[in-house]
């Protein structure tokens, strides 16, 4: 299904669906070897996810959650493996926009967030502009409007001993590091 993001509409199954992962790749004609982020409605769809969660990831999510920002945690082994592209990490975001955020509690399951586009083309932000690849590909979209587009969010993989910024969004690294060392 295409459904509104935060900044950008994305493409969404339910993250424990191997069959529907797929689905998502090929559509998207994405490479097998990057995984997929996962929207949660709240903390609790933590715990189907993740194996634990570090301190640091705690405080990023106290700060900048809802979106903005993907924390990157140790994945559970029973994940589907397509999801995690195999890397035992699963990046997860609680989904800020309402919409996104009703369906997540309405399937009562994580869903996967990428972006509405063919891999490597631009994300959009009305669904006017949404790729006919892409509209022919899903079983569904939810038109919420025009969305206010703009950067995605940042990531950050926590699953070290120092959290690293894998991409640099809405969420600056000073802020980053700011919210680390305050804790320090």
């Amino acid at each position: 299904m295409c459904f509104p993001t935060r900044c950008l509409y994305g493409l969404g199954a339910d993250a424990r669906n191997e069959a529907a992962l797929q689905r998502i790749f090929e559509i998207k004609q994405r490479p097998a070897d990057m995984p997929l982020l996962v929207l949660i409605s709240g903390s609790a769809q933590m715990a189907a996810l993740a194996e634990r969660i570090p301190p640091a990831a705690r405080l990023l999510m106290e700060r900048f959650w809802p979106g903005r920002l993907t924390i990157v945690l140790p994945a559970l082994p029973d994940l589907p493996p397509i999801l995690t592209a195999g890397k035992g990490k699963i990046g997860i975001r609680l989904a800020a926009h309402p919409v996104t955020r009703a369906l997540v509690e309405a399937i009562g399951a994580p869903l996967t967030g990428t972006s509405a586009n063919v891999s490597g083309g631009t994300g959009c932000r009305q669904i006017a502009d949404l790729d006919p690849r892409i509209a022919q590909g899903v079983d569904l979209i939810l038109d919420a409007g025009p969305l206010k587009g703009g950067v995605g969010s940042t990531v950050v993989d926590v699953t070290g001993e120092t959290p690293v910024i894998l991409r640099e969004g809405e969420v600056t690294k000073h802020e980053i590091i700011a919210v680390l060392k305050s804790a320090a």
